[in-house]
C-alpha cells in the first residue's frame, strides 16, 4: 500500500490508540489468572494480535466484545504439552513469552518474522546455557525445552527490558523465590516500572531496589480483575507533532497528568518537541537511551526544525529495521544531511525540499509515521505504508480527519 499525502494543516481532536505496553501486559496477566478479567480501552494492532494468540496458545479463553470495545479473558493454569506460539513480528510477544512458557515442562516451538527472529536473545541464551535449558534458534523459528528454575538471575541493564519483563511475569509462578540482578547502567526503567505496576494490579509483588536488584517471592497468584488501558504516548507523539508545525490538535485519552506523573517513558516526548522547537540553545544535544522509539520522530522534527545531536542510539539497530540508518536515508531524500556513529545521530538542519522519490517504510511502523508527517509539511509519498499497523493501524484514517490530505491506493 502506498500513502500519497500533500501540504496541509491539522486541526481538530484526536483519540490516540491505546498503550501497547500496558495492553501486552494485560492480556498476559489476565491470562495467567485464575478467574475471568476485563480489559477495556482496546486496540487490534498487529503485535496485540500476536499476543492474543499466544495467551490463546497457552489455554486462555479470549472473546472480543467490541461494541464495548473490551476483551475479556478467562485465565488457563499453564500445562505440560508441547506448545507453538505465532510472535508474528512483535518483539514484545516474543521476549514476554519465551520465559512464561517455561515455567511448566515441554518442548516450545516460536514462529516469527525473519527480521523478528534475527533480533538478540543473547540475554535467554546465556541463562538457558546456565540451566541446561535447550535453545534452538532455526531462522525461521526458535525451538526450546526445559524449565525455568528459581534462583538468581544476572541481566545487563543497557539491553532490552523485555527480557526482564519476561522473567517478571514467570518467576512468581515458581515454587521458590528468586531475583534479578540488574548490571547497570540501566536504560528504560520506566518499563519497568510499568511491568511491576501491572503485575501490582494482579496481586503479584515485586521489590524493587533501587534498579538493583528485584526480589520475586514464589508461588505467587495471579488475581483476575477489571482493568482500563491509558492512551500510548510512543503514538501521540506522532499527532501532537502537528501542534508544533502549524496545527491545532488536541489529543484525547490520555491521562491529563500523564507528563507529569505517567510511568511511561515516552511521555517525554513532550519535552523534546519543546527544546526542538522552542529551545534557544545553539548545540542542542537530546539523550534517548530511556526512549529509543521516540528516535524516528525526534529525528524528523529536527529535520525540519534546526540541527540536533542525539544520544543513546545504539539500541535502535536493533528495531523492525536499523533505525538510524533507515530514517537518515529517508530524511537525505528531502535533502538533509546526518552524522551517525555508534550511539549518536547528529541530524544537520539545511534547506528541505520535496522528494523527487517515495519514502520507503523499511516495514517499521514509526517511520511510516515519521515520514507522514514530514510529508504533511514537504508533500510526498510513502511505499508499504501498511506497516504502520503494527502499531496504530487507525493512524491514516485519524490524520485525514484533522484534515491532513492522505490518498491511500495500491
Amino acid at each position: 500500500m502506498r500513502a500519497r499525502i500533500e501540504k496541509s494543516i491539522a486541526c481538530g481532536e484526536a483519540k490516540v490508540n491505546p498503550s501497547k505496553s500496558y495492553l501486552h501486559r494485560y492480556l498476559i496477566g489476565a491470562a495467567l489468572s485464575q478467574g475471568e478479567s476485563v480489559i477495556e480501552n482496546v486496540s487490534f494492532s498487529e503485535d496485540i494480535k500476536a499476543t492474543l494468540d499466544c495467551i490463546e496458545t497457552l489455554g486462555a479463553e479470549v472473546t472480543v466484545m467490541e461494541e464495548k470495545n473490551q476483551i475479556k479473558v478467562k485465565g488457563t493454569d499453564l500445562i505440560n504439552k508441547d506448545l507453538s506460539f505465532s510472535c508474528r513480528e512483535s518483539g514484545s510477544t516474543l521476549r514476554f513469552f519465551i520465559p512464561i512458557s517455561l515455567t511448566k515442562p515441554g518442548k516450545r516451538r516460536f514462529y516469527g518474522s525473519l527480521r523478528l527472529l534475527s533480533r538478540p536473545l543473547n540475554v535467554y541464551e546465556e541463562i538457558f546455557k546456565e540451566q541446561g535449558i535447550i535453545f534452538e534458534n532455526k531462522k525461521e523459528y526458535l525451538d526450546i525445552e526445559g524449565c525455568l528454575n528459581p534462583g538468581n538471575y544476572k541481566v545487563l541493564g543497557n539491553v532490552s527490558s523485555q527480557f526482564i519483563t519476561g522473567l517478571l511475569f514467570s518467576l512468581p509462578l515458581l515454587t521458590e523465590d528468586s531475583v534479578i540482578e540488574i548490571v547497570p547502567p540501566v536504560e528504560s526503567k520506566s518499563y519497568i516500572d510499568i511491568t511491576i505496576k501491572v503485575l501490582s494490579d494482579f496481586g503479584i509483588k515485586i521489590e524493587n531496589d533501587d534498579y538493583k536488584y528485584l526480589k520475586i517471592k514464589g508461588n505467587q497468584c495471579f488475581t483476575p480483575g477489571k482493568f482500563k488501558v491509558e492512551g500510548d504516548a510512543s503514538n501521540a507523539a506522532f499527532l501532537d507533532s502537528f501542534n508544533y508545525l502549524g496545527g491545532s490538535v488536541k489529543v484525547r485519552n490520555l491521562y491529563s497528568a500523564l507528563e507529569t506523573y505517567g510511568l511511561q517513558g515516552d511521555r517525554v516526548y513532550m519535552h523534546f518537541f519543546r527544546m526542538i522547537c522552542e529551545d534557544s540553545c545553539e548545540d542542542l544535544s537530546i539523550d534517548i537511551s530511556d526512549c529509543p522509539d521516540l528516535g524516528p520522530i525526534l529525528f524528523t522534527m529536527a529535520a525540519i526544525k534546526r540541527t540536533v545531536t542525539f544520544f543513546g542510539t545504539k539500541r535502535l539497530a536493533i528495531k523492525e529495521s536499523d533505525r538510524v540508518s533507515a530514517v537518515c536515508e529517508e530524511l537525505s531524500k528531502v535533502g538533509v544531511k546526518a552524522e551517525i556513529s555508534e550511539n549518536s545521530c547528529k541530524i544537520i538542519k539545511g534547506d528541505i525540499h520535496k522528494s523527487d522519490v517515495p519514502f520507503d517504510s523499511h516495514n517499521d511502523h514509526r517511520i511510516v509515521m515519521s515520514m507522514a508527517v514530514l510529508s504533511s509539511v514537504l508533500g510526498g509519498e510513502i511505499e508499504n505504508a501498511e506497516a504502520v499497523n503494527k502499531s496504530f493501524p487507525e493512524f491514516f484514517k485519524i490524520i485525514k480527519e484533522l484534515g491532513v490530505k492522505v490518498e491511500l491506493y495500491e
